[in-house]
């Protein structure tokens, strides 16, 4: 079977080599630097004392300086275990979560195009480097060198000279045999229905190829020489081999000087070709730059792949702050831990290139130094309009910003943001209002009845003294309503009922045991799930190891098996009834694979939320009492509020929980036990 480049590549992206090859190695401590992805071991492949083989995550290979084998992921397991490529593919795949491609004639016709059209490409680019250096080339050379770019930067980066003609490119691939419909699918030239013939898309400008993560041209950039031009650069259209919003100029230069010992810490987006050339010259290998348009949502998550943190450089105008504040708005939504962005601001009418020109990679070095992070750029953002003198305008820069960061779908990240967002703002509006630091109420503490008391003059949590929190832990159940007496929980009835796995575990649970399938695609999520009931903890450990051993084929009867013979019979009829009298269809054996994927997505959205919220909770008690400690009273008021709004949102979904799992089902609310799709 043939795979597309495309597919091996993202499984060389997903799976580190070292997690391929310290499978069959144990890695030298002395000489191995796991942070940088650099590892030593003695040679699998020869016998040895001393580490001589050696392999590298961030290039993807190895190689052993003893006996001189070297690869990547794929050579190894072929070599070392003496599998078919199609077999190394399988289980380099299974460890990337990632399903192999079904055989597709079409596609494997449609990758050897890409092939045939990659050769046309490169004669092109060949030709243009021609144009160069003849006497039609003189004015373009002569840009080059007041662009201060040396001979060897311009072979570097291939650049070449398109002729002022119509004709010109298209007669000499003719001439080389390149037919017309591999000229046309190559986008060099002009054509259509409308026009009887058909002409270089490229005239009278200087070309700058542009390369896949292979190295492969694929399509160019062309600045005009002419200043009568109607545009300054042009770009080569959509291709099969080139989809401008996938590509960045420079990537596969930029991620190589990324590899290794002593490589470059980040990638770096400018916003242009000559900005990457003239960056690359002074020493600065690790730039690259979207092609002619803002920053798109395939270019950023091309370069998370590369990096958790890359910079984004942008112009000091006002131009160059818009683009840093879309590129804001479309990173938001991705960001999680280790993901992110910073912006480095160049000064005001000024470009890399003028950076560097005169006084090397110093001053650029300097402004990447001050790069911004994300958080940073979006307060940035909002306060700089200025004018928040009265308390309709500081409401409305709060809600704004509390909606911005809505949009941050990991919920870590989210929370953290949000209290990014308190403390800011509570640090702004103290410093821009004089008197506003006073305490309201005249001197009463937290302790005293300040706003940390309640209604009643009693704290607001409740507690009579002693520890922190006057003898309780703050929460939904330290309050009044929510709480149960003791005798009441040491009740058979309460406690044979909270022994049970909430229903939301269950949920989780028995989806995967009813359709194992789910974890062919969704095996990270399902994997990561950390159930508190003791019992699903352990029927989830035995589900995992039969999962592993099983594999992709294993079928909802083996894996019932498996875990019955393993003693978790008698939590999977539990189970089983638990959900049925909660009439949750979608959980049980009878669901359609597709409702019951979308079943078990919505389960651990309000599983993830809960969680989420809990860590919420402890991390913000956690500051009260610090804040107690220090009689910070301010800071106890802004805290209090916050854990007030979180324990509303934890009793809100607790209660909500309650009515399906407790009240609902234990008073008999329910009418029978699901039994199909139409329950």
């Amino acid at each position: 079977m043939r795979f597309s480049n495309d597919f091996l590549d993202e499984i060389r992206d997903r799976v580190p080599i070292s997690a391929v090859i310290g499978r069959r190695v144990t890695w030298d401590r002395k000489k191995t630097n796991a942070p940088k992805g650099d590892y030593w071991a003695c040679c699998p492949f020869h016998g040895e004392k001393s580490p001589s083989f050696h392999c590298e995550d961030r290039k993807g290979r190895y190689h052993c300086f003893g006996c001189g084998v070297s690869g990547d992921h794929f050579r190894f397991m072929t070599e070392m275990e003496g599998l078919s490529f199609p077999e190394a593919v399988q289980q380099i795949a299974d460890m990337a979560g990632i399903a192999m491609p079904q055989p597709d004639l079409q596609a494997e016709r449609r990758e050897k195009e890409r092939t045939t059209l990659q050769d046309v490409m490169e004669l092109a680019t060949q030709f243009f480097q021609d144009q160069l250096q003849t006497a039609s080339g003189a004015r373009a050379r002569a840009y080059l060198r007041e662009r201060g770019l040396s001979g060897k930067t311009i072979e570097t980066f291939r650049l070449g000279y398109a002729p002022e003609s119509r004709n010109a490119l298209k007669e000499y691939l003719s001439g080389k045999g390149v037919p017309k419909e591999q000229i046309e699918a190559c986008g060099l030239v002009v054509h259509g229905s409308d026009i009887p013939v058909s002409y270089d898309r490229f005239r009278d400008r200087i070309m700058f190829p542009i390369l896949s993560s292979r190295d492969k041209v694929i399509a160019f950039g062309g600045r005009a020489m002419s200043p009568d031009a109607m545009a300054k650069y042009l770009n080569s259209n959509e291709t099969e081999l080139f989809h401008k919003g996938n590509v960045l100029y420079n990537f596969s230069r930029a991620r190589r000087s990324m590899q290794g010992a002593g490589g470059a810490e980040t990638l770096i987006a400018v916003e242009g070709y000559m900005d990457v050339i003239a960056l690359y010259q002074a020493g600065i290998e690790n730039a690259v730059a979207p092609l002619g348009t803002a920053l798109t949502d395939n270019q950023l998550q091309l370069m998370w792949k590369t990096t958790p943190v890359p910079v984004l450089c942008f112009d000091g105008d006002g131009a160059g702050q818009r683009a840093a504040f879309r590129a804001v708005d479309l990173a938001l939504p991705h960001i999680k831990p280790g993901q992110s962005l910073r912006f480095a601001m160049l000064p005001d009418g000024k470009d890399p290139d003028d950076l560097v020109k005169r006084d090397g990679r110093a001053p650029f070095d300097r402004v990447m130094a001050e790069a911004r992070p994300l958080a940073e750029m979006v307060w940035m953002r909002e306060v700089g309009g200025g004018g928040f003198d009265t308390p309709e305008k500081r409401a409305e820069l709060e809600a704004r910003l509390k909606q911005i960061v809505t949009v941050i779908a990991d919920e870590n990240v989210r929370w953290h943001y949000q209290q990014d967002v308190r403390d800011r703002l509570y640090t702004f509006f103290q410093s821009t209002q004089p008197g506003r630091n006073e305490r309201r109420g005249g001197g009463g503490g937290y302790e005293q009845g300040g706003r940390g008391s309640g209604r009643n003059g009693e704290g607001r949590q409740g507690g009579q003294g002693g520890g922190r929190f006057g003898g309780r832990t703050p929460g939904p159940s330290a309050g009044g309503g929510g709480a149960i007496s003791d005798r009441l929980a040491r009740s058979g009835l309460v406690r044979g009922h909270q022994e049970q796995p909430a229903l939301r575990e269950s949920v989780l649970a028995l989806t995967v045991v009813n359709h194992p399938q789910l974890l062919e695609d969704e095996y990270d999520e399902i994997a990561s799930v950390d159930y508190e009931n003791p019992a699903l903890q352990k029927l989830w450990s035995s589900l995992l190891t039969a999962v592993a051993e099983g594999g992709p084929s294993l079928s909802r009867e083996t894996l019932m098996a498996r875990l019955d013979a393993h003693g978790h019979g008698a939590t999977l009829r539990n189970l089983d009834q638990q959900i049925r009298n909660a009439r949750l269809w979608t959980a049980t054996e009878i669901a359609a694979p597709e409702d019951a994927r979308e079943g078990y997505r919505q389960a651990l959205s309000l599983y993830k939320r809960a969680r989420a919220l809990k860590r919420q909770r402890i991390e913000l008690e956690r500051e009260v009492a610090d804040a107690t400690e220090a009689d910070d009273g301010d800071r106890i008021d802004q805290l209090i509020n916050a854990l007030h709004e979180v324990q509303l949102e934890v009793a809100r979904m607790e209660n909500q929980e309650a009515i399906i799992d407790g009240f609902g089902v234990m008073s008999g609310r329910v009418k029978g036990p699901a039994t199909g799709h139409s329950s």
